[in-house]
């Protein structure tokens, strides 16, 4: 096994540790028969938020998986988020692509931008230049170790006031933010967007309806949806010494699915595969997305 499998399976359970979301939907998966087990799921795509600072942000998080053979792609631009986005494409097709986005900070207020400086200003160099990147197990620990001190409630909500991205990011650094389930692989009446979209409901999980709960490209060859973040109890810093708990948005679960492109529909379904379909990620669909952790969705 390569040391990205190791990687992104250590990416994988933390996620499933802390989102009991995966596990829920998993598990129904299983009992109404749609898969025999989790190792069936195809993961589309896992994502991360960053912040865009010198010493962090896109630039620093992409050098893990280009050293391990992604390829970055396509840029994308956020503007009333403030955020910049490129997705990276896998060196085999049973991995997941990357999408990796990143705050403007300099766009943000003074305020803002000093708030949020005064946690990265913590890390001195890009950490990741100090990394082992041939070590699965150091960057495993280094994506799930804190990279500035806890926050206070009352910088987070602040930087909620301006930018919920902003007050996740500067609780959760570069945990997860979530990972994508392939539905067009799945068996009939499962394998589209709506279908599964009905299934998840009937089994009690609450979906993201920000731009519609199912989120079209305009060639409606990708079609997105998800389930709203789960609300986690979250330890701030008290500013005395101590903590404080709140409640605040963790992760949550994609479904994507991506439809055959024109010039390979004459294909029987038997020779499809990954390159044969929508690749990319739409820049509406994404914009929709991001919000499945804001409090509008979650209710935080």
């Amino acid at each position: 096994m390569a040391v990205i499998d190791d990687i992104l399976d250590g990416l994988m359970r933390r996620y499933q540790e802390r989102v009991p979301d995966v596990l829920g939907i998993i598990n129904a998966m299983i009992e109404e028969s749609v898969i025999g087990s989790a190792t069936q799921i195809e993961n589309d795509h896992v994502a991360f938020r960053t912040m865009g600072v010198p010493q962090l942000g896109l630039k620093s998080l992409e050098k893990i998986f280009l050293h391990h053979g992604y390829t970055k792609m396509d840029p994308y631009n956020f503007t009333k988020k403030k955020l910049s986005a490129f997705w990276y494409s896998p060196p085999r097709e049973d991995l997941p692509r990357i999408f990796i986005s990143e705050l403007r900070v300099e766009e943000l207020s003074p305020e803002a931008q000093a708030i949020i400086r005064s946690y990265t200003d913590e890390v001195g160099v890009d950490p990741v230049d100090s990394l082992d990147l041939g070590d699965a197990v150091a960057v495993d620990a280094f994506l799930h170790r804190p990279l500035w001190r806890t926050p206070t409630w009352s910088d987070f909500q602040r930087l909620a006031s301006e930018s919920e991205y902003a007050s996740w990011v500067i609780y959760n650094r570069y945990y997860l933010n979530h990972f994508t389930i392939t539905i067009q692989n799945l068996p009939e009446g499962y394998n589209t967007v709506a279908t599964f979209n009905e299934f998840v409901e009937r089994r009690g999980f609450k979906l993201n309806d920000a731009g519609g709960k199912m989120k079209i490209s305009p060639d409606k060859k990708l079609i997105q949806s998800s389930t709203v973040a789960q609300v986690i109890d979250a330890a701030f810093d008290d500013g005395h010494g101590g903590t404080e708990v709140h409640s605040i948005s963790g992760s949550y679960v994609e479904f994507a699915q991506r439809e055959i492109l024109d010039e390979f529909a004459h294909l029987p379904l038997t020779e499809i595969r990954r390159c044969h379909r929508k690749e990319g990620f739409e820049r509406d669909n994404a914009d929709s997305i991001f919000e499945s952790t804001y409090r509008a969705q979650t209710g935080s």
